[in-house]
C-alpha cells in the first residue's frame, strides 16, 4: 500500500492511483506515518508538494514544510528503504535542493499518467534489487524493463501504444476498462481523440496476437474489454 501527502489528494491523483490498481491511504501528518501503517508495511510514497492547486501559481510553503516532514517520518520508519516519489510545481524545482536524502525521484506537477507511472514502476524495481519485472498471463510475456512481449514464446512487433495498452490491460487481469479509462490510463488526460482509437489498437493487438490467442482480449459488450477471465496462476 502507497502512503499519499497530502490527505487531500487532487481527482487526477485519485483516478490515476485507482483505475491503475494501486492500493493507497491518504496520510496528512507525520503521526499518521505509524498510526496508518498498513500490517504489511508501506510499500512506497507519494508526495505533493505544495498542496493546493498543481495548476496555480501560487505557492504554500507551510504545506510544503510539512509534506518534507512526512517524507522524513517516512523514511526513519521504513529505515529509509521505502521508495519516495515527490510531485513538485515547475516553480518549485528549488525545494529539491539540498534534500535528496528525503525522496528517490520526482515528477513534474501537473503529471502525465504514463510518465508517472513509469516512475513508480522503475522505483518499485529499484527497490526490489533491481530484478526484471515480467508480467505472465498464459502464453503473453511481457517485459517491463525491455518493452518486449512475446506470445508462444514468439515475439509480438508492437508500436509503442500497442505495447502500453496490451501492458496496462495485462497488469489487471478479468478487470473490465470503459474505452473512456483506456483512454484516460494509456493515451493521457490530455488525448482528445474518441473511443475508436481504443477499438482499433485492440484489432491491431488481437491480429498480431495470432488466431489462437486472439480471445486474450475479449469484449465486454456495452462497457469497454479486459484481458483474460481470471487472476494469475
Amino acid at each position: 500500500m502507497y502512503a499519499v501527502h497530502p490527505a487531500a489528494v487532487s481527482t487526477e491523483l485519485a483516478q490515476f492511483l485507482d483505475l491503475g490498481g494501486y492500493a493507497w491511504k491518504p496520510v496528512a501528518t507525520t503521526a499518521d506515518v505509524t498510526a496508518g501503517a498498513p500490517p504489511e508495511g508501506w510499500a512506497g510514497a507519494i508526495i505533493r508538494l505544495g498542496g493546493g492547486d498543481p495548476n496555480s501559481d501560487s505557492a504554500d510553503s507551510g504545506g510544503t514544510d510539512v509534506a518534507w516532514a512526512v517524507a522524513r517520518a517516512l523514511r526513519d520508519h521504513a529505515a529509509s528503504t521505502l521508495p519516495v516519489l515527490v510531485l513538485v510545481r515547475g516553480n518549485a524545482l528549488d525545494e529539491l535542493t539540498m534534500r535528496d536524502e528525503l525522496f528517490d525521484d520526482f515528477c513534474l506537477d501537473p503529471f502525465h499518467p504514463r510518465e508517472l507511472e513509469a516512475r513508480l514502476a522503475h522505483l518499485a524495481a529499484a527497490s526490489n534489487g533491481g530484478s526484471t519485472e515480467i508480467i505472465e498471463y498464459g502464453p503473453l510475456r511481457i517485459n517491463l524493463d525491455t518493452y518486449e512481449a512475446v506470445v508462444d514464446e514468439r515475439p509480438l512487433d508492437l508500436t509503442y501504444m500497442e505495447y502500453e495498452l496490451l501492458r496496462f490491460l495485462a497488469s489487471q487481469p478479468g478487470r473490465v476498462f470503459t474505452r473512456e479509462a483506456l483512454l484516460n490510463q494509456v493515451w493521457g488526460y490530455e488525448y482528445y481523440g474518441g473511443a475508436r482509437t481504443v477499438d482499433v489498437h485492440v484489432r491491431r493487438l488481437r491480429a498480431k496476437l495470432g488466431e489462437e490467442n486472439a480471445d486474450l482480449i475479449q469484449t465486454v459488450r456495452s462497457v469497454g474489454y479486459r484481458l483474460g477471465t481470471y487472476r494469475w496462476r
